[in-house]
C-alpha cells in the first residue's frame, strides 16, 4: 500500500490534492499537513511514507530549500512539487533539487491524475506544454545543477547545521538547537565547507539561500480599496 503526505497550506486545494489521491487508488493511505515543520513532523513519525505532494511557498519551505532539505533528511521520498507557478526555469530548479515531478495548481483534474500516476509508478513528472522549455533551462542552468550535486554531498545532519547557518545561528545556538556538543557543530561546519567548496558561513549561507523562491502572490498583495 503506498502512502501519501499531501503537504499544502490552502485547505481547499489540499483537499482536492487528497481526493484526486484517492481517486487513483482506493487503497492509498494520507496524511496531512499544513506547513513546511507539520510536513517534516510527520515524515519523522511515520517512515512509510512514500510520496509528498510540497506546495512550493508553503509556510517554513522556502522555495526549493524545503525540498533540498527534505531530499537530505529521506533520500528514499519521492517529492512531487506543487505550485501555481509554472516557469520553466523553476521546474528545471525543482528537478535539479530531487524534485520527481512538478505540476501547476491551475492544471485540470485529470492531468494532476496523470501526474500523481507517474510518480506513483516511479517515473518523473513535467507537464507536457512545459517540457521542451524545461529540457532547455535544464541544459542551460550548469550552475544549478552544481549547486544541487554540493548540496547532495551533505549528511542530514550537515544539511541542518548548514540550514541554522544560514540564519545567521552562532554555533552554540546550533548545538543548542540541535541537542549536540558545539564541537561537534564546528566539526559539521568544516566539512560543510569542504564539502560545498566555499570558504566561509556567507558564502555557505548564501549558496543555500539561492534556492529561496519568492512567491509573486505574497510578495505582491492585492490591495484592497
Amino acid at each position: 500500500m503506498i502512502t501519501v503526505l499531501v503537504a499544502d497550506d490552502h485547505p481547499l486545494f489540499r483537499a482536492a490534492l487528497v481526493a484526486a489521491v484517492r481517486s487513483i487508488d482506493t487503497t492509498v493511505s494520507v496524511h496531512e499537513a499544513d506547513s513546511f515543520d507539520a510536513a517534516t513532523r510527520c515524515l519523522r513519525e511515520r517512515t512509510d511514507v512514500d510520496l509528498t505532494l510540497l506546495d512550493l511557498h508553503m509556510p517554513g519551505s522556502h522555495g526549493l530549500m524545503g525540498l533540498a532539505a527534505l531530499r537530505a533528511e529521506f533520500p528514499a521520498l519521492a517529492v512531487m512539487m506543487i505550485s501555481a507557478q509554472d516557469d520553466p526555469q523553476i521546474i528545471a530548479r525543482a528537478l535539479a533539487h530531487g524534485a520527481s515531478g512538478y505540476v501547476s495548481k491551475s492544471a485540470p483534474l485529470e492531468q494532476l491524475r496523470q501526474a500523481l500516476q507517474c510518480v506513483m509508478d516511479g517515473g518523473t513528472y513535467v507537464p507536457s506544454h512545459r517540457l521542451a522549455e524545461v529540457q532547455q533551462a535544464r541544459q542551460a542552468n550548469g550552475a544549478e545543477q552544481e549547486t544541487a550535486r554540493r548540496l547532495a554531498r551533505l549528511t542530514p545532519q550537515q544539511f541542518k547545521v548548514l540550514s541554522l547557518l544560514a540564519q545567521g545561528r552562532l554555533n552554540k545556538q546550533i548545538a543548542d538547537d540541535l541537542g549536540i556538543q558545539e564541537r561537534t557543530v564546528k566539526a559539521h561546519v568544516s566539512a560543510i565547507f569542504d564539502r560545498l567548496g566555499v570558504r566561509n558561513r556567507t558564502q555557505a549561507g548564501v549558496l543555500l539561500s539561492s534556492l529561496d523562491v519568492q512567491d509573486p502572490i505574497r510578495a505582491h498583495p492585492a490591495v484592497s480599496g
